[in-house]
């Protein structure tokens, strides 16, 4: 699942990783993503931080806190430069990797086949 408020990287991410093999969802909301997990997703999730009404942040925490965290693998995709520091101290157990924009698309392929793996 990539969850990102931009519509270019949605329709973008879709395309590169249905051609690798992958079935994909996209939502463009922490809101969204938070529903989609209630309603049984497992797999990846690729979670940006700036996002309208509840951040990355904050939907993490909304998982964790609804015990949606089993089944999935999260990492980061942002702009953001550095991660917050208080915050990753809180998340960084159940954040698997931070992918900084703009992203080099071989190593974000690569990485979500380790994630994929990781997870069978």
């Amino acid at each position: 699942m990539v969850v990102d408020d931009d519509s270019d990287i949605l329709v973008f991410l879709r395309t590169v990783f249905e051609q690798q093999g992958y079935e994909v969802l996209t939502v463009d909301s922490g809101s969204d993503c938070i529903e989609e997990l209630k309603r049984g997703f497992k797999g990846i999730v690729l979670m940006d931080l700036m996002m309208p009404f509840i951040d990355g942040w904050d939907t993490l925490k909304e998982i964790i806190k609804h015990g949606l965290n089993k089944d999935i693998v999260i990492s980061i995709l942002t702009a953001n430069g550095a991660p917050d520091p208080e915050k990753m101290r809180e998340l960084d157990s159940y954040i698997h990797n931070y992918i900084k924009k703009p992203f080099d698309l071989e190593k974000l392929i690569s990485e979500i086949n380790s994630m994929a793996k990781s997870k069978k």
